[in-house]
């Protein structure tokens, strides 16, 4: 395996490589760190080398680390479960509680990214006009999701949004009554043994749900070898298995959970976190592997293409 990654690099086959570990069976089987330039949230961090104790953006994958805290808070009685109309859970709009359309909107329809509301995140994120960024800026950012023009009835298409996972760090810290770095310290991070993390707030000092968390690579390893293990003792097997459960297409050949995608590669069914820059975390059940690419490729066009194959070339 780590030949096969040599040549890759050696071919230029995996540009702004920072990091990559391989756990299967239980064993790290390849860790690799490599240099580049980095940045976090857009703020350049200069060239830095990469090694097991680098805090790394791991970006939209915080969406799927957040799936898994409200399946804790689920399990624990302190969030609505997921046919619960959402807006019952946001009195502060009886406006937008009142609208017959957005009535229907349930905590399922943010799960999966189907709330139907007009959102456009297929813009540089340095750019207002890109929703998140926009969100970001609000005077109040749930208020700004809820709002937005009804595009389509909920339920019926996927489409990316993180003002949905931001919906759903509101009801985690409302629910637990703490703060979601704090709540994920203790249900998540320390039983698996993570001491070093940071989660990125806005402006507002609300930590940013969908793409807020810095971790080490060996640490979004082992929140990928949880998963496999459908939750272990952390997060209920229950919520892991329905997580994890194909619900809507995502457009260019995957499905999507709740925050986690499914797909099929080389005819092994792969569940995965994706992030921005070519940030992911790949679970392999069938292999028993996780595998856990960082990256510098932040907002390139083809910035799957790295992480993909370090899977395909290297992994499988």
């Amino acid at each position: 395996m780590r030949d096969r990654l040599a040549e890759v690099l050696r071919a230029g086959e995996a540009g702004h490589l920072h990091a990559v570990v391989v756990v299967r069976g239980g064993e790290t089987v390849l860790e690799h760190y490599g240099s580049g330039a980095d940045f976090s949230w857009g703020e350049s961090l200069g060239v830095v080398e990469f090694g097991p104790a680098t805090l790394h953006d791991i970006r939209s994958v915080t969406k799927s680390v957040t799936a898994l805290l409200y399946g804790i808070a689920l399990g624990e009685g302190l969030v609505p479960p997921p046919d619960e109309p959402l807006l019952r859970h946001f009195p502060q709009y009886p406006d937008l509680a009142a609208d017959s359309g957005r009535a229907r909107l349930t905590v399922e329809h943010a799960l999966t990214m189907s709330l139907g509301l007009q959102w456009r995140e297929d813009l540089p994120y340095n750019s207002p006009a890109n929703a998140e960024i926009a969100m970001e800026l609000a005077p109040d950012r749930y208020r700004y999701v809820l709002e937005r023009p009804i595009a389509a009835p909920p339920g019926t298409g996927w489409n990316y949004c993180g003002g949905a996972t931001a919906l759903l760090g509101k009801l985690i810290t409302d629910g637990t009554g703490r703060a979601l770095a704090q709540y994920g310290r203790e249900k998540l991070f320390e039983p698996l043994g993570i001491d070093d993390f940071t989660w990125m707030t806005g402006a507002d000092g609300v930590a940013s749900a969908a793409s807020g968390l810095r971790l080490t690579p060996r640490d979004l390893a082992r929140i990928g070898s949880l998963v496999l293990a459908e939750g272990g003792r952390i997060v209920p097997g229950d919520w892991v298995r329905t997580m994890l459960r194909p619900r809507l297409s995502t457009g260019w050949g995957g499905q999507y959970g709740y925050q986690w995608y499914l797909e099929s590669v080389a005819g092994h069914h792969v569940v995965a976190g994706m992030g921005n820059g070519g940030q992911r975390l790949y679970v392999l059940p069938d292999l028993d592997t996780v595998v856990a690419v960082l990256a510098g490729d932040y907002d390139g066009p083809e910035q799957w293409r790295t992480p993909l194959t370090v899977l395909e070339r290297v992994v499988l």
